[in-house]
């Protein structure tokens, strides 16, 4: 079993900061990209950001400018630092990731369970 931990999220006022992880663990042979997505109440899941192995990163139009994925290969981690946060921000933000398994040796994917990222204007 592959297990995705997010932590860092929170309330924050309009043009504030957060900086949101990300942990992988469990049967991994090895990780792939890694990605945060996002779902607002009402609104479709979609795609903040996205990274590869080897950090290429892409971005939604949305959040260009203001956000920024990382990761750490060693520690199996990824973050989003968000900055000039923006009341449409808000929503809940999971993590992605693509992977083979450790066991069956599949390509396949894990999501995390969410954490909440809240704005006040």
């Amino acid at each position: 079993q592959v297990q995705l931990v997010e932590s860092g999220g929170g309330l924050v006022q309009a043009g504030g900061s957060l900086r949101l992880s990300c942990s992988a663990s469990g049967s991994i042979w090895r990780l792939d990209d890694m990605a945060w997505y996002r779902q607002a109440p009402g609104n479709q899941r979609e795609l903040v950001a996205t990274i590869t192995v080897g950090g290429i990163t892409n971005y939604a139009d949305s959040v260009k400018g203001r956000f920024t994925i990382s990761r750490e290969n060693v520690r199996s981690t990824i973050y989003l630092q968000m900055n000039s946060l923006k009341p449409e921000d808000t929503a809940t933000y999971y993590c992605n990731a693509q992977y083979i398994h450790g066991v069956t040796f599949s390509p396949t994917q894990a999501w995390g369970q969410g954490i909440q990222v809240t704005v006040s204007s």
